[in-house]
């Protein structure tokens, strides 16, 4: 276990917080207990906002509230009927940058989460999610524990950073949770991947990968209400076979 002393050391390449966001544009915020109407408006208004802003959390998790309100609901009716589930509703567990130390977990013994959770960041110069946006209730906390899991989730199936892998985890999350932002991403990403093929992938085999992982998603059980905080000492081939179904060959 990681006790006071690991957490004290600072390794010679600190991990660094990452920038402060400005606050949203008034017009950008979603008020609570929103119409449908509202919640279109405001998604349109960050359609138009987002692209140049990609690495801006609070639009991505607005949006993900304002296409995604209905099922985040459903998601919290099926955490409420488990022990595990009426737990994390209660605590609300945070893989916020601010809530976790990556230079311990990266101490941790090669092949368990917590240090391939480290490298990754590092690997890929990206630092973890973070967002203002105040939690007001379960379905707000939902929607940020979705976003706030992408990472780990590129680690526990095992597709990539690339563009065809980014695409291949927004079909598992779509078969695994029904997200309806993911479906938008996999719509816009395949419309683009077969006008112009990227990474050097054919456009047969990239609508097989992408197929491939939306049925793996829908077979694998439900990740969202899975404390990851709690299991970082866990090798990550062990997680993966309790949470990911296996991959299977692509036809």
């Amino acid at each position: 276990m990681m006790n006071a002393e690991d957490r004290a050391q600072v390794l010679d390449e600190p991990f660094r917080a990452p920038p402060a966001q400005p606050p949203l544009d008034p017009k950008l915020v979603l008020p609570e207990n929103a119409s449908l109407f509202t919640r279109l408006r405001v998604a349109t208004r960050l359609l138009k906002v987002i692209p140049g802003n990609e690495g801006n959390p609070d639009y991505g998790q607005t949006l993900n509230i304002c296409l995604d309100l209905n099922v985040y609901a459903t998601l919290v009716q099926r955490l409420q009927r488990s022990e595990d589930g009426r737990r994390m509703l209660t605590e609300r567990p945070s893989l916020e940058a601010k809530d976790l130390d990556l230079a311990a977990l990266e101490r941790l013994p090669e092949g368990t989460l917590g240090h391939a959770y480290a490298r990754y960041y590092r690997d890929n110069t990206i630092s973890p999610f973070e967002t203002t946006l105040k939690i007001k209730n379960d379905i707000d906390y939902i929607g940020k524990r979705y976003r706030e899991t992408h990472d780990v989730l590129h680690l526990l199936t095992g597709y990539g950073t690339d563009v065809v892998g980014e695409m291949e985890l927004q079909a598992y999350v779509l078969g695994n949770l029904g997200i309806h932002t993911a479906k938008l991403i996999v719509a816009f990403g395949t419309l683009g991947q077969l006008k112009q093929p990227r990474s050097g992938v054919a456009r047969s085999e990239y609508l097989r990968r992408v197929w491939a992982a939306y049925h793996r998603g829908r077979a694998s059980r439900l990740f969202l209400d899975f404390w990851f905080e709690e299991h970082w000492e866990a090798p990550v081939s062990e997680l993966r076979a309790r949470l990911c179904a296996p991959v299977e060959p692509l036809h």
